[in-house]
């Protein structure tokens, strides 16, 4: 699977990097037509600290179509984590669809 990030207002570590590179990966385990993937990671500056200012949009392809979700959060990891079980629930539903 080819797995594009892109960071917008932000350059990321090397830490999370590595960590959407291993969340996207499980994704295989739920079905492995996935022919590539890409997320988009934003951090939204905002005066008030207690506001979910980090997004994370995630695509990914399978033959013949895409699915996409977006969630936002306080870290990077919990977007990414949200926005990976969402996935997961589609990739679920679309399997399901495919075999009826």
């Amino acid at each position: 699977m080819n797995i594009r990030i892109n960071t917008i207002n932000f350059d990321a570590d090397k830490k999370l990097l590595n960590f959407v590179d291993n969340k996207i990966k499980k994704l295989d385990n739920y079905f492995e037509g996935i022919t590539g993937a890409e997320i988009f990671l934003t951090f939204n500056k905002s005066k008030r600290k207690q506001v979910e200012n980090k997004e994370a949009k995630l695509k990914i392809e399978i033959p013949g179509n895409e699915l996409f979700a977006e969630k936002k959060a306080k870290s990077f990891e919990e977007a990414i984590d949200n926005v990976i079980d969402a996935l997961e629930k589609q990739i679920k539903k679309y399997r399901k669809k495919r075999m009826v």
